[in-house]
């Protein structure tokens, strides 16, 4: 059976344009390619997966294009492009002509302006984004939402994959459930939104345990049901709790009282459709 992995990077560190990635950040400091999620990814039982930015450059996303081009485990690669560039258009376009091209994800979460999404110039990136059939990955944190959402309401042609659940603060426990599960409800009540299954264990606390994960995992199930959400590693900022093999077998826990429907959607169907993969 195809098992997707949604979400999951590489990088190379002598390539220096990682600006968030430092030598404090021990588990995650070194180069990850190919090589080492191949063994992480069979012991799973995933045979394809996506691979996301990790840096707002254009080199890095031809990095990975060349990484990625021959190799049949990587069904997709989201990139980045300057969304607010005039030559943005003309870039999407570029990239839409690698059969493996799937979108973009600008790194909202690190930009200095919040409502930075609803600038009107990224108006004609967006529509070429659609043009093309591309996914828009957003990087948002709670705080986001309240500008995100409305962009989704403007642009109901584009797909959008919520990466993370928009990162609930899990580790603040009780406290951190509002307003994060309200403001993901006002999205997911959006029919072009998809949700990704990820990066989940590193906001909670270590070490991670299912109970922690339970209610989070139930909410985005609910608001977006089987058919919009997809599971993703966060491969390998997974390691800086728990690990691939870790939170892959949490995950499957969590799916245990799905249909199979469901099950088979969360773990492949809804990344394959989303992203035309």
């Amino acid at each position: 059976m195809d098992t997707i992995d949604a979400h999951q990077h590489f990088w190379q560190l002598s390539r220096g344009d990682y600006d968030w990635l430092t030598p404090a950040m021990a588990p995650l400091y070194r180069d990850f390619l190919p090589r080492d999620l191949r063994p992480l990814a069979q012991a799973a039982g995933v045979s394809r997966s996506i691979v996301v930015q990790a840096a707002p450059t254009l080199a890095e996303t031809r990095f990975l294009l060349d990484l990625t081009r021959d190799d049949p485990a990587v069904a997709g690669v989201v990139g980045w492009v300057p969304l607010d560039d005039p030559e943005a258009p003309a870039l999407i376009a570029e990239f839409a002509r690698e059969p493996k091209f799937k979108g973009v994800r600008p790194m909202l979460q690190d930009l200095a302006e919040d409502d930075w999404i609803a600038r009107p110039t990224l108006d004609p990136a967006i529509e070429a984004l659609i043009d093309h059939g591309l996914v828009f990955d957003a990087l948002v944190l709670t705080r986001h939402l309240p500008y995100f959402t409305p962009f989704a309401q403007r642009h109901r042609r584009l797909r959008i994959v919520l990466d993370h659940g928009a990162k609930p603060p899990i580790a603040d426990g009780a406290a951190g459930w509002q307003p994060w599960a309200a403001r993901v409800a006002e999205l997911a009540a959006l029919p072009n939104v998809f949700c990704k299954m990820s990066g989940l264990v590193t906001e909670s606390s270590a070490p991670c345990t299912d109970s922690m994960l339970e209610p989070y995992l139930a909410h985005l199930l609910a608001l977006f049901g089987a058919a919009r959400t997809m599971w993703g590693s966060d491969w390998p900022v997974v390691d800086m709790n728990g690990g691939y093999l870790a939170w892959h077998a949490c995950a499957q826990r969590f799916a245990e009282h799905l249909k199979p429907d469901d099950r088979a959607a969360l773990f492949a169907g809804t990344a394959r459709a989303c992203y035309g993969l």
